[in-house]
Formats: C-alpha cells, structure tokens, sequence
C-alpha cells in the first residue's frame, strides 16, 4: 500500500484536532464540575438529573409556602393571644359588676369599661396580616371582615381558610366566624334562658346523665313557677307537656330532668319561668357583650336582674374563649405540623440534590486523571507530528 506525503499530513492533523478536542471537553468538565455538559454525553444520566432538579424546584415552592403559612400562624396565634388577655380584662370587670353594694352610677362606669375592651376586641379581630388581606378574614376579605353595625357585629368575610398545600395542610389564615361568633351557646350541651323573671336567675347547669338527656332540635324545656316565698313550687314542661319533675321549690337545691340539672337563685314570684333549649354553634362574642353592655347601662334594675346578666354574662364569655383557646391551639398544632413538614422537606431536598449530583456531577480524581491523560497523550502527538514531518525526501536531503 502507498501513503502519500499529504495523506500523512492530514491523518496527523486530524488526529491532533481529536486530541486537542478531547483535552478540551476534560478542562470543561474539571471547570464546571459536570460530568454531563450535554444531555447527549450520556442521555440516561441526564434524565436521572433532571428528574432530580425538578423535584428539588418543586420542594422550594413548597417550602416558600411553608414559611408563608408559618408567618401567618405566627401572627394569628399572637393575635389570639391579645384576644385572650382581653377576654380575661372583660371577665375580671364582669365580676365586678356583680358587687351588690353597686348603684347604677358604678355599674355604668364599668359598662363602659367594657366598650373600651370591646373596641380592643374588635381591632384585634380585624388585624391585618401585613400583605393586605386581614388575619381573620377566613378566604379572602379586602376590607375588615368584622363590620360593626347598628344591628351588631357582622362577618363580611368567606368562611373558611386559604390553604397553600391542601395535601401538606398549610394554612395561610383562620376562619374569623368559626373563631369569633360561632361558640357554643349555654354550657356547650344545654343553654338556659331567663324569660320573665325579675327577682331570680338561673345558673348554666350541667350535665348530670348523658345517657338520659333527649334533647333534639327544637326541643323547648319550661320550668314554671307557681305561689311565692315558702309557698313557691315549680314544674317542669317538655315542648308544653309536663315531666316528672315538679314538686316544691327549695333555694340552692338543684332541679334536675332527663339528665340535666340547673340552680334557680333568688326568690321566684308567681308567673316567673326559665327556659332550657339545646345548645348551639351561635355564639357570638360581640353580641353577647353588647347585650351586657345595654343591660348594665340600664337604670332601676332589680339585683335578680343585675345577677341573672353577670351570670349569663359570665357564662357566654367562658364559652367565647374556650372557643378562642381551641383555636390558639390549633393555630400552635399547626406551627408544629409545620416544623415536622419542613424537615421531612429537607431530608427529600437532600436525597434529590444527592440523586442529581450522583447522575451529573463529576468525580474530580478521576477528572483530573482523564486530563493528565489527555494532556500527556496530545503532547505525544504533537511530538510524534513533528517527528513525521522531519522524514520527508526534501528534509532527508537537505540534512
């Protein structure tokens, strides 16, 4: 076979070209610390890394919502808390405004005392949460959600909460209605109403027998009373039809029926009746301290009266703020469920990052290596080319 001169050349051009090129792409890979610089270097790989870097993109959204929610909870568990030392303010000034040694004059100054504390109630309920929407306005609100009005305080907001994960359960705000006006009425079980009487009031009761109760919706209870002083005897109605329980009445001595049993304080008239109905989720907070409010500003009340509004008063604030404790508590049991997301988060994170590292990055010993190998194999070339090119005739002849 006959080589010519020129062929030889260009195989030893080419050949050089291969190497230089080849040297080239190992200085990238040691530069950029990838193995992979294009998807055709190695089409497996590749897809194994951006399988990883998708996951690990789809984790920091999640994770940028995460701390959302986290803020949100933060700022909304501290507003119930300024909600809840209010709440105690109001108690301590309801229990004042029991004193019997009170006139109207002392009980009118605390009645607006408790305007004052509702004022700050009502601010705390339409806190802004800092990125234009309001702490408690449930699903979206763009004015306050608590509007008060001359017909007392209504929620203007959508029920309910936004969620950013519906799967990961991260709340980014609180159900205002669920939190404010929506407590259970009475003792959580039964509620109990004072109809008419003037010189007597009726404690919130308890539950003596679930088993017995038979309570149902629209289920109306009469206690009836009948004579005065010593004389004074009560029977108890069931949706206008009488019960066993009737018999003469006996100051501090509890009266109980189908489970239930209440006090009666005071002395009852003639005529006088109480009401038991099933309790339900209609509580509101601002109603019921504006119905305190009204009855301690009133003048010429009986002590009956002024007890029977501290005792309902008492009760019906209890009731709010147990609702408001429960939902500080959720508000806390989420900021834990957060914290456990977050790192569960974290640790998937670092599995994707490790996925993609393993499918792209480059192993730098054995970078390094395959350079000073590609280094030393083009300087031998180059050698071995301009050996080449001294062995022609002319350069034979000439020497």
């Amino acid at each position: 076979m006959r080589v010519s001169t020129n062929n030889s050349f260009a195989s030893g051009v080419s050949s050089l070209q291969g190497r230089q090129n080849e040297l080239q792409e190992a200085q990238q890979r040691l530069t950029s610390g990838k193995r992979i610089q294009r998807a055709s270097d190695d089409p497996t790989g590749a897809a194994q890394a951006e399988r990883a870097l998708a996951n690990i993109n789809r984790i920091d959204a999640t994770q940028r919502s995460l701390e959302s929610s986290r803020n949100a909870m933060q700022v909304s568990e501290g507003a119930m808390g300024d909600a809840v030392e209010l709440m105690q303010q109001i108690r301590e000034t309801l229990v004042s405004a029991g004193n019997g040694s009170y006139k109207d004059t002392d009980r009118a100054v605390l009645a607006n005392r408790l305007v004052g504390l509702r004022e700050s109630l009502l601010a705390v309920a339409n806190r802004p949460d800092g990125t234009g929407g309001y702490l408690f306005g449930g699903q979206g609100a763009a004015s306050p959600p608590f509007l008060d009005t001359a017909g007392g305080v209504a929620y203007k907001g959508t029920a309910g909460a936004i969620r950013g994960s519906q799967d990961e359960n991260m709340p980014l705000s609180v159900d205002g209605a669920a939190a404010w006006l929506q407590a259970p009425t009475g003792n959580g079980i039964f509620e109990t109403r004072n109809t008419n009487s003037t010189t007597a009031w009726i404690g919130p009761g308890t539950v003596t027998d679930p088993s017995q109760l038979a309570l149902t919706t629209g289920t109306v209870y009469s206690v009836q009373f009948s004579g005065s002083g010593a004389t004074s005897t009560y029977a108890v109605l069931k949706d206008g039809a009488p019960t066993a329980a009737a018999g003469p009445f006996k100051p501090g001595q509890s009266i109980e029926v189908d489970g239930m049993a209440f006090n009666i304080m005071g002395a009852p008239a003639d005529g006088d009746s109480f009401e038991i109905v099933p309790s339900s989720d209609s509580l509101s907070i601002f109603a019921s301290l504006d119905s305190t409010i009204a009855d301690l500003q009133s003048l010429g009340r009986s002590m009956g009266e002024v007890s029977q509004t501290v005792t309902t008063g008492l009760r019906d604030l209890d009731a709010s703020l147990a609702r408001m404790l429960s939902v500080r508590s959720e508000l806390g049991e989420a900021m834990n469920g957060l914290d456990g997301t977050e790192s569960r988060f974290a640790s998937q994170k670092l599995y994707s990052q490790t996925e993609q590292s393993n499918a792209e990055d480059l192993d730098m010993v054995q970078g390094i290596s395959d350079f000073q190998n590609q280094q030393t194999g083009y300087d031998a070339a180059l050698k071995a080319y301009s050996m080449v090119q001294r062995l022609t005739l002319f350069q034979y002849l000439n020497g």
